[in-house]
């Protein structure tokens, strides 16, 4: 990575890190605004997590992962432990892995 693109990131951290400082909070208090703060974060990581199971460089693919994210979400409805869900989904994807070879 180039250093203008460093800095360039770096600016865009700073300026937002920036404007949520000088915002004013009668903007922040709208129930819109307050209703997508709450909201935004929660599809960012479903997008973030859909990218990394089911994307592999330009094509999409369904594997181990996806049967680990499979696991983890009935570990999820049958009220696990946050680290029971992790370490079902990490083991059901290293054991399809290591025994039966699904990338």
């Amino acid at each position: 990575m180039s250093w203008l693109g460093v800095l360039l990131v770096a600016l865009i951290a700073y300026s937002t890190k920036l404007a949520g400082i000088i915002i004013p909070n009668s903007i922040l208090e709208r129930p819109y605004v307050s209703k997508l703060a709450v909201l935004l974060p929660v599809a960012l990581l479903s997008a973030l997590t859909a990218i990394q199971v089911f994307g592999s460089g330009q094509s999409l693919v369904i594997d181990a992962r996806f049967a680990g994210l499979s696991a983890g979400v009935v570990a999820y409805f049958l009220k696990a432990p946050f680290i029971l869900i992790v370490l079902v989904a990490a083991l059901t994807a290293a054991l399809l892995r290591f025994f039966f070879g699904v990338n």
